[in-house]
């Protein structure tokens, strides 16, 4: 069974898109939130991307 990347709606800041990559990867979201913080000017573009095509976990 194959995993897809969604939007997390339990873990989320903002709207979720760290969230769910870190659902989806297996580790703590807080550390992937501080590492886009911290590289704001290469992950800003990227972010906005994920947060228009990424879509939302409406299961839960």
């Amino acid at each position: 069974m194959s995993r897809i990347l969604y939007k997390s709606n339990s873990d989320k800041v903002i709207s979720g898109v760290c969230g769910g990559i870190a659902e989806y990867f297996g580790f703590n979201s807080t550390t992937l939130r501080i590492l886009v913080f911290l590289f704001m000017p290469i992950t800003f573009w990227p972010y906005i991307a994920l947060l228009i095509l990424m879509p939302s976990n409406n299961l839960l």
